[in-house]
């Protein structure tokens, strides 16, 4: 258990509890432990959907699809981030997105009843982990938002400078990798795989980017002006 020990220990719904604590709260969150084989899909939209999960080791990636089969990737997650929190905090027992491995991966699942019920030792840990919950709702609430903003942008080009910027943002440098391959990234931005590879042609063209396969650099902010 010492190496997810050290990825639980980062976990955000564990802030302020300390590793020793941590094992015992596993225990009284009748917390599982699920691995997954590369591409296996862990929650297919419909199924019933009750719990949280923490990634321990792996990628995983979260995904729409509408009526008419379009996809859309709602996020990409590696080891350390939560996923599932807002559907089970909200009653929702029926996923409405598809969730699968894109590498071999574990999962810790853990119920969101045990998270906000007094258990019948009376953990005292409770208040730590409802408040650690409620910021990681608030996280994700600002997460969506950001998104929304994304994908109000109007056109291809700006949908893609602004989300690159924002990557770059997250990660203090004009030099980055995203977490997305072309397929994945026009899924997640909801436009045209072509429309977008045309709109990164011009861009470095134009001296705005240079990239290779999922390396960027931004030469130039003021590609949304």
């Amino acid at each position: 258990m010492e190496p997810e020990m050290k990825i639980l220990e980062k976990v955000s719904l564990f802030h302020g509890i300390s590793a020793t604590d941590i094992e015992s709260i596993l225990g009284c969150l009748d917390a599982k432990m699920r691995e997954y084989g590369k591409n296996q899909s862990i929650i297919i939209a419909g199924e019933k959907f009750t719990s949280l999960g923490i990634v321990i080791r792996g990628n995983i990636q979260i995904t729409r699809e509408d009526i008419l089969g379009n996809r859309t990737i709602v996020a990409s997650l590696e080891a350390g981030e939560i996923f599932g929190e807002t559907f089970a905090c909200a009653g929702i027992e029926i996923s409405p997105v598809s969730i699968y491995s894109l590498s071999p991966s574990k999962i810790l699942w853990v119920s969101i009843k045990k998270i906000v019920s007094t258990c019948s030792l009376a953990c005292d840990f409770h208040s730590y982990l409802i408040q650690n919950l409620l910021q990681l709702l608030a996280s994700k609430n600002m997460y969506l938002n950001n998104k929304m903003n994304l994908l109000s942008r109007r056109s291809t080009r700006e949908k893609i400078m602004a989300y690159l910027i924002s990557q770059a943002d997250n990660r203090g440098s004009s030099r980055f990798e995203i977490p997305l391959n072309r397929n994945e990234l026009a899924d997640f931005l909801c436009i045209d795989r072509s429309a977008m590879s045309r709109e990164l042609g011009k861009l470095r063209e134009e001296g705005i980017i240079e990239f290779h396969k999922n390396s960027f650099h931004i030469l130039e902010f003021t590609a949304l002006d």
